[in-house]
C-alpha cells in the first residue's frame, strides 16, 4: 500500500529521495572532514632518576624533529603522534614500556638510549616488525644482526681507539685504569674492551679495571682506582657517576689525568663536577664547534623549544626520528619498515650523512674534548 502510494505521489516520491541524498551526504562529509589517522612513533628512555638527562634530551630531540615534520604536514598528509615511555634504566620496566607502545600501535620506536637496556628489549622487538632505531645504543654484542634493531652512531670497535690513540700519544699515558659503572654492562664491557685492545697494541698497560654499582660508595671507588698508581684513569659511566666520581678522585690525586667515554659527555656532568673536571678529557658524539647551517639550525631550535644545550642525546635522537620519519615517507606498497630503511639509502643528519648497511649499523665519527672554564673544548 505504502509503495502504491508513494507511486501515485511523485512529488511525495521526490522529497523522500532528496532526504536520502541529503543524509548520504552529510555522512560523507562527516567521513571526508574527519582527521586522518596519526602515524604514531614511540620513544624509549630514562626519562625519570638521578641520570635522566639523556633520556630528557633524547625525547627532546624526537619531539622537535616531530613537531618540525608535522609544520611541514606530517606523512602524506597525515599527523605524526610521539608517544614517550620511561624505562627507568630497568629491563623489566623497560620491557613493559615496550608492550604499551606496541599495543598503541607505533610504527616505530626511537630508543633506548642505553646499551643495557637495548640488549633487555631487543630480543621483544625481534618478535615484531616494528624496528628500534637507537640514537647512543653503541655496544658491540648487536653489530652485524639482521634484526629489527638499528642505530644512528658507530658500534665502540669503530671508534674508541680514538680515545687510546690520543691518550697514549699525544698526552703520554702508559699506565691507566678503567673504570666501569657495571648498570649500563653492556656498554661497558664493550668500551673497555675495545680500549684495552687499542691501548695495549700502542704499548701501554692496563693495570686495573674497577667495576661498580649502585651500592658502591664512590670514596672506594675512587681508592681502588688508584690503588695501582695509575698515570691516568679513564671513567665509563653516566654524567651524575663521573662527575662525582671525578671530585673523589682529585681529593686524593690532583695530579692523576681523567677521561671519560661519550656516555658522560652531557652539561650535567660540568655542572656536577664544579672545577674537579677542569682538565678531563671527553669523547663526544657532536662536533660542538661544527658550523655546518643544518646543525647550526637545529642547536638554534632547539635552544629555544627546550633552553638548553641539545648535547649529543639531542642531536643523535633528532637524526634518529628524522631517519624514521623519512623512511616512513619513502615506504611503497608492501614494503615493511625494515625493508624501507635498508632500501632508503642516505639519511640527511643534523652534521653527517646517516647510511646504514644490511644489518641496520652505521659509521658515525667521534670528536675529542677537554672541558676548560667550564666549557667542552674541542681537542685537535
Amino acid at each position: 500500500m505504502h509503495a502504491q502510494s508513494i507511486a501515485r505521489c511523485p512529488t511525495r516520491a521526490s522529497s523522500c529521495w532528496r532526504q536520502m541524498l541529503i543524509v548520504v551526504a552529510c555522512l560523507l562529509g562527516t567521513l571526508s572532514c574527519a582527521p586522518p589517522e596519526p602515524v604514531r612513533v614511540g620513544f624509549l628512555g630514562g626519562l625519570s632518576g638521578r641520570v635522566a638527562d639523556l633520556g630528557i634530551g633524547g625525547r627532546n630531540g624526537a619531539i622537535l624533529a616531530v613537531e618540525q615534520r608535522n609544520r611541514r604536514g606530517g606523512i602524506n598528509g597525515r599527523p605524526i603522534e610521539l608517544i614517550a615511555e620511561d624505562d627507568q634504566q630497568d629491563a623489566e620496566i623497560a620491557q613493559q614500556a615496550v608492550a604499551r607502545l606496541l599495543a598503541r600501535p607505533v610504527e616505530v620506536i626511537i630508543g633506548p638510549m642505553t646499551s643495557a637496556v637495548a640488549m633487555a628489549v631487543v630480543p621483544q622487538i625481534n618478535a615484531t616488525t616494528v624496528p628500534l632505531i637507537s640514537p647512543t645504543v653503541t655496544t658491540n654484542a648487536l653489530t652485524g644482526l639482521d634484526d629489527q634493531f638499528f642505530r644512528v652512531v658507530a658500534p665502540t670497535a669503530r671508534h674508541v681507539s680514538k680515545s687510546a690513540e690520543y691518550h697514549y700519544r699525544q698526552l703520554g699515558l702508559r699506565r691507566v685504569v678503567l673504570v666501569c659503572d657495571l648498570r649500563n654492562k653492556a656498554y661497558a664491557e664493550s668500551w673497555a674492551g675495545d680500549f684495552r685492545q687499542a691501548f695495549l697494541a700502542l704499548g701501554g698497560k692496563i693495570v686495573g679495571e674497577i667495576g661498580f654499582a649502585a651500592d658502591d660508595a664512590l670514596s672506594s671507588v675512587a681508592a681502588r682506582a688508584l690503588a695501582s698508581r695509575p698515570d691516568g684513569a679513564l671513567i665509563i659511566a653516566n654524567s651524575v657517576d663521573t662527575g662525582l666520581l671525578v671530585q673523589q678522585i682529585r681529593m686524593r690525586d690532583r695530579s692523576i689525568r681523567l677521561a671519560t667515554a661519550e656516555w658522560a659527555a652531557t652539561e650535567r656532568l660540568i655542572e656536577l663536577g664544579g672545577q674537579a673536571v677542569e682538565g678531563v678529557v671527553v669523547a663526544q658524539y657532536v662536533d660542538r664547534q661544527s658550523t655546518k647551517p643544518s646543525y647550526l639550525a637545529f642547536r638554534q631550535a632547539y635552544r629555544e623549544r627546550f633552553a638548553h644545550e641539545p648535547g649529543f642525546a639531542g642531536l643523535t635522537a633528532f637524526d634518529a626520528t628524522n631517519v624514521a620519519l623519512d623512511a616512513l615517507a619513502s615506504r611503497k606498497g608492501q614494503q615493511t619498515l625494515k625493508q624501507a630503511l635498508l632500501a632508503h639509502g642516505d639519511f640527511a643528519g643534523a652534521q653527517s650523512v646517516i647510511r646504514f648497511d644490511a644489518n641496520g649499523d652505521t659509521e658515525r665519527d667521534t670528536f675529542l674534548s677537554r672541558i676548560h672554564n667550564g666549557e667542552f673544548q674541542p681537542l685537535p
